[in-house]
């Protein structure tokens, strides 16, 4: 049985938003998708704990009316899915992360309802984005993102160890939208050696520019071969990563990029360049960790 997408629901705009593009997401792969309330994301957006059993009783119908108003909307937007349900009585984040461990992703909105307005990714996002071990897709963007209207997805490419199962996310997201498949690796010369070097000025780039290419070979070998009807468009570029692939997701229906999981390490597990993408990205993005 294919594990479910399992969504993040709170009530807010911003996760009603990640239940329509789950249920898309859904219907691509042939998952079923599973809606979760998180009963204390009050305490941990930072409002008061509710103490009384007329108020948890409050909250308990609230959770309910939340959670049907999501599955409403997902059987209205796509009625394929096989679509599930549950009050989980803990914290958001998590709630989620723990339902990650039997999800076949994790969906959460860019923003909860108890969000300040000025903070560009909300702190459940942010927590389970950085710290679950299955995929995190993070629903934001603008209009033509989220519909899908660029056809096309973007995978950053990164170390061939680290970044594995990230390219092998990205293939069968392209196989399953039947899209061409961006892929980018970017490259940067130190400055320390262009300076007063003997060999002619264009040998450090071409050195940089050259390897970059070959780890990209590398890295895409096997995923290439195993998913020969994908159409990829492999590119270097030379300049920081996350400033090249932030530029690159605005013509992107999906950016994916892959994250470092460190046994042992309970902290954010997130580079620069999945932070920039996570707060600026105008397209959803897919954050794939790989356990090293």
């Amino acid at each position: 049985m294919e594990l479910p997408l399992v969504v993040g629901v709170d009530g807010s705009e911003s996760s009603l938003v990640a239940v329509d593009w789950a249920a898309d997401e859904a219907t691509r792969l042939g998952l079923p998708l599973r809606l979760v309330y998180a009963s204390l994301w009050e305490r941990y957006e930072g409002a008061v704990v509710r103490s009384s059993a007329e108020e948890r009783l409050s909250g308990r119908i609230m959770a309910g009316r939340i959670l049907g108003v999501a599955e409403e909307r997902a059987r209205r937007r796509d009625p394929e899915p096989k679509v599930s349900v549950e009050v989980v009585a803990e914290e958001a984040a998590e709630a989620l992360l723990r339902e990650g461990n039997n999800a076949s992703a994790l969906v959460t909105g860019s923003r909860g309802r108890g969000e300040l307005q000025g903070l560009l990714l909300g702190s459940v996002g942010l927590a389970v984005a950085s710290r679950a071990h299955c995929p995190v897709y993070v629903v934001r963007g603008d209009k033509a993102g989220l519909a899908g209207k660029h056809e096309r997805i973007l995978l950053g490419a990164g170390d061939p160890v680290a970044g594995a199962e990230a390219v092998r996310f990205a293939f069968r997201e392209a196989e399953a939208r039947q899209c061409p498949l961006d892929i980018v690796r970017a490259w940067g010369c130190p400055a320390h050696e262009t300076t007063d070097h003997p060999r002619p000025a264009d040998e450090p780039e071409r050195f940089h520019r050259e390897r970059a290419s070959t780890l990209l070979d590398v890295l895409l070998h096997d995923a290439m071969a195993e998913h020969p009807g994908v159409r990829v468009r492999p590119d270097t570029v030379e300049g920081p990563a996350h400033k090249v692939l932030l530029r690159r997701s605005a013509a992107a229906d999906l950016v994916i990029v892959g994250a470092r999981r460190r046994r042992g390490h309970f902290g954010l597990q997130l580079g620069r360049v999945s932070h920039t993408l996570l707060h600026h990205a105008p397209c959803p993005v897919a954050v794939v960790p790989q356990r090293v």
